[in-house]
């Protein structure tokens, strides 16, 4: 995985006992929307802003609820984001699935190709706002939920790899993901935004690794 830290992003670290978990889940269509609302002003404000300039305060503000509202959903700015990262986990779990699901059976070259381009959409559909979550989410503490779909992510591409019998499928999928991470978050912080393009240039490596293009 890229190293920000050496890339003229680094940021103090939380204390590790800074809350990063909803103080309550939403439950009824109000308190959903009101989360709803938080999280989306907070993610305006990292895209505009990064995450220097998000308080809670400017959160609730830009929400349009109350400070107190806030609290009692997320009992600090961490936990906000926490929920944004496990969010785009999730998105991106998701697309990861939907490529499975649609290559499956079609060779390596497919599947494989199938996965970095689900990836790699679900990054360029919201760049700056995917690149910060990254960034942020190397500096917090990893809860279970996100642990759990990175590691099911990371499953997905050892089991096509395992389809088609590449050996070694856990270490050869942790060297693709690396790859095709570096890749594309060197180019999206350069300000690459053309889908094709980039797709080309992951495909080129992670295929040139496998020795199969």
């Amino acid at each position: 995985m890229s190293n920000h830290s050496q890339n003229g992003h680094s940021h103090p670290m939380p204390p590790q006992d800074v809350p990063i978990t909803p103080r309550k889940v939403p439950r009824q269509a109000r308190s959903r929307a009101t989360c709803d609302a938080i999280l989306q002003a907070a993610a305006r404000i990292l895209e505009r802003q990064g995450s220097e300039g998000l308080t809670t305060n400017l959160v609730a503000e830009l929400a349009g609820v109350s400070i107190g509202s806030l609290y009692q959903y997320y009992p600090t700015k961490e936990a906000i984001l926490a929920e944004l990262i496990r969010e785009m986990r999730r998105q991106m779990h998701d697309d990861m699935v939907a490529a499975t699901e649609a290559s499956r059976g079609l060779g390596l070259e497919a599947e494989i190709d199938a996965l970095v381009a689900a990836t790699l959409r679900h990054h360029l559909r919201n760049p700056e706002l995917a690149h910060a979550l990254e960034i942020i989410e190397e500096r917090l503490p990893l809860d279970d939920d996100t642990a759990v779909l990175k590691q099911n992510m990371a499953r997905l591409v050892v089991a096509a790899l395992e389809r088609n019998g590449i050996p070694d499928a856990p270490a050869v999928a942790f060297d693709l993901i690396a790859i095709g991470h570096g890749l594309a978050d060197a180019a999206i912080s350069g300000g690459e935004r053309n889908f094709d393009h980039l797709h080309r240039r992951i495909r080129r490596a992670v295929l040139g690794y496998l020795g199969a293009n």
